[in-house]
C-alpha cells in the first residue's frame, strides 16, 4: 500500500493535467497537504480537484507560491521560462517531476509496479487491469491518466502489494527529457502497440524504440514483459529485455493466444488459449483494439496470480473509461460521442469501433489535431486512410499551429480534396469559426457524431448539443 513518510506540503505546477491531477489526489488522500496552479482547468480533472477540495489558483504568479511549501511537483506542461518555475529554481525550493514524485511518494511504499506502456491503449489497458485485480480481491493501488467509469478519480489507495500505473513515453519535465515510465521500476511491463508519435520529442521511430527498449530492459528477471504481438515494433522494443517475455497475439505459439474474434454492437468476444486452457472472453466494448487491450490485461492479471477464469469473468463486466467512445448526449435524433483519439491509427480504430456499435447509422467525425504530432503534414496519407471510414469529416485548425513551421502543418485543404475523392463530405472551419456551428448544417437525424481530441476541443460536444437542442444557430 502507499505509505506516507511524514506529512509534506506539496505544490503542483501545473495541477490540471491527466497525470498530475490524479497524482495530486492520491497524495492528498495519503495525508499530504496539496495545492496547485494552472493556466486553465477543464473536466474531468477540474471536477476531480473540486470534489477533493484541493485549492487551485489560475494564472502563474511567482509571488503567490506558498512560502511553506516543502516540495514542488513540476509537470511537463510548463517550460523552463514559466515564471513560477523560474522562481522555484531561483529560491532553491526542492522539486521533483511528476514521474519522480510517483517513484518517491508512491513506489517508496514497497509496491510492485505494473507499468502499462505503448503508443495506444495505455489508459484503457491500465483501467482493465485495475478492474480485474479489484474484482479478484487483490486490493490494488492504481494511478491512471484518465477516469475509469467505476471510479471518477483515476487513482486508488489499496491495501495490497500491487500498483497499476500508466507509463507514458512522453518527456517527464523540462529538466528530464526521458520517458516517464523510466522512473517507475516495473515488476511487470505491459507493452501495447508501438508507433512513431510525439514528433516534438522523438525525431524518428528508432528514437521511440530506444525509449521503450530502456523500459523493457528495466524489468527484473523475477518480473515479466507482456507484449502485444500484433505490433512488430512492440516486439522489437523487447530486444534488450532479460526478464521473461510473454506474448499476447493471434498465433498459436503466443503465451496467450487470441482467436475467433467477433464483434457486435454491444461488444466483442474472442477465444483465448493460456497454457493449454481454453477460455471465452467477452468484452462489453466494441473494437478489435479493445479486445487486444483486454487480452493484455488478462495476461498480466494471470501473471500476478489471478485465476484465468476469474480474470475473464471480470473482463466481461468492465465498465469502461471516460472519453473512450463516451456518449455525451443526444438531440434531434443525433448522438454526440466523445473520444480521445488523436493519432491516425487511433482514429482508424475508433471509427471501426463506432461502425461496430452503430452499424446502420451515418458516422460523422469531428477531429481536432490537438498535439504537436497530430498536426503534422507527414501524417497526411495516414489521415486520409483513417478518416475515409467516415461519411462526414470536420477537421478543426491545428491547436498548436503557432508553434510550428508552416511547411510542417497539416494541409487541411489537401486533406479535404483527397477525402472528397473517396466520397467523404468535408468541413474545414477557419480560425475563430465555431466548429459546432460549421458542422450543424451537415447533420441529419440518425447521425452519430464522434468528436475526437486529446484536449477539451473547446467544449465542442456540449456546444453541438446546445445548438441541436435550440434547433440550430
Amino acid at each position: 500500500m502507499v505509505k506516507k513518510r511524514t506529512e509534506e506540503f506539496l505544490y503542483f505546477l501545473p495541477i490540471g493535467g491527466t497525470a498530475m491531477a490524479p497524482l495530486a489526489g492520491m497524495l492528498y488522500e495519503a495525508g499530504h497537504r496539496v495545492e496547485g496552479v494552472d493556466s486553465q482547468l477543464y473536466p474531468p480533472m477540474s471536477t476531480l480537484l473540486e470534489d477533493l477540495g484541493i485549492p487551485v489558483r489560475l494564472g502563474y504568479d511567482p509571488t503567490e507560491i506558498p512560502t511553506a511549501v516543502d516540495r514542488v511537483i513540476i509537470g511537463n506542461a510548463v517550460p523552463r521560462s514559466n515564471p513560477e518555475v523560474a522562481a522555484v529554481l531561483e529560491r532553491r525550493i526542492p522539486h521533483l517531476s511528476q514521474a519522480e514524485a510517483v517513484a518517491h511518494y508512491v513506489l517508496g511504499g514497497g509496491l510492485k509496479s505494473l507499468v502499462v506502456a505503448g503508443t495506444h491503449g495505455k489508459t484503457t489497458t491500465s483501467a482493465m487491469l485495475a478492474w480485474i485485480l479489484e474484482r479478484a480481491g487483490s486490493d490494488p493501488s492504481y494511478l491512471i491518466g484518465g477516469l475509469p467509469c467505476w471510479n471518477p478519480r483515476g487513482y486508488r489507495l489499496g491495501g495490497g502489494s500491487l500498483l497499476v500505473v500508466e507509463g507514458d513515453e512522453y518527456n517527464t519535465a523540462f529538466f528530464d527529457r526521458g520517458a516517464k515510465f523510466l522512473h517507475y521500476r516495473p515488476h511487470l511491463f505491459l507493452l501495447g502497440p508501438v508507433e512513431f508519435d510525439h514528433a516534438d520529442l522523438y525525431p524518428d521511430l528508432d528514437a521511440v524504440l530506444t525509449a521503450f527498449r530502456a523500459g523493457t530492459a528495466q524489468v527484473p528477471k523475477n518480473g515479466a514483459v507482456i507484449v502485444n504481438a500484433w505490433s512488430d515494433n512492440a516486439l522489437a522494443a523487447c530486444r534488450d529485455a532479460t526478464a521473461p517475455i510473454l506474448t499476447v497475439g493471434p498465433n498459436p505459439d503466443c503465451s496467450l493466444s487470441l482467436r475467433a474474434w467477433t464483434g457486435a454492437p454491444g461488444g466483442s468476444s474472442a477465444d483465448l488459449v493460456w497454457q493449454g486452457e481454453h477460455l471465452r472472453m467477452e468484452v462489453p466494448h466494441p473494437g478489435l483494439h479493445n479486445t487486444q487491450n483486454a487480452a493484455l490485461a488478462v495476461a498480466a492479471a494471470i501473471t500476478t496470480g489471478v485465476p484465468p477464469a476469474a480474470a475473464v469473468a471480470a473482463m466481461a463486466r468492465f465498465p469502461g473509461v471516460a472519453r473512450r467512445m463516451e456518449v455525451i448526449g443526444a438531440a434531434r435524433g443525433i448522438e454526440v460521442v466523445d473520444d480521445f483519439a488523436h493519432h491516425p491509427t487511433a482514429l482508424e480504430a475508433t471509427i471501426a469501433a463506432a461502425r461496430q456499435r452503430w452499424p446502420d447509422r451515418r458516422l460523422v467525425i469531428a477531429f481536432e489535431p490537438r498535439s504537436l504530432t497530430a498536426a503534422r503534414r507527414s501524417f497526411h496519407a495516414d489521415y486520409v486512410e483513417a478518416l475515409s471510414g467516415a461519411a462526414v469529416v470536420l477537421v478543426a485548425p491545428p491547436y498548436h499551429r503557432g508553434r510550428m513551421e508552416a511547411s510542417e502543418i497539416l494541409d487541411r485543404t489537401a486533406l479535404a480534396e483527397d477525402l472528397g475523392t473517396r466520397g467523404v463530405l468535408c468541413a474545414m472551419p477557419e480560425d475563430g469559426e465555431d466548429p459546432a456551428e460549421r458542422l450543424l448544417g451537415l447533420l441529419v437525424p440518425g447521425d452519430v457524431v464522434v468528436g475526437c481530441s486529446s484536449g477539451d476541443f473547446g467544449g465542442f460536444h456540449c456546444r453541438l448539443l446546445e445548438l441541436l437542442g435550440d434547433g440550430g444557430a
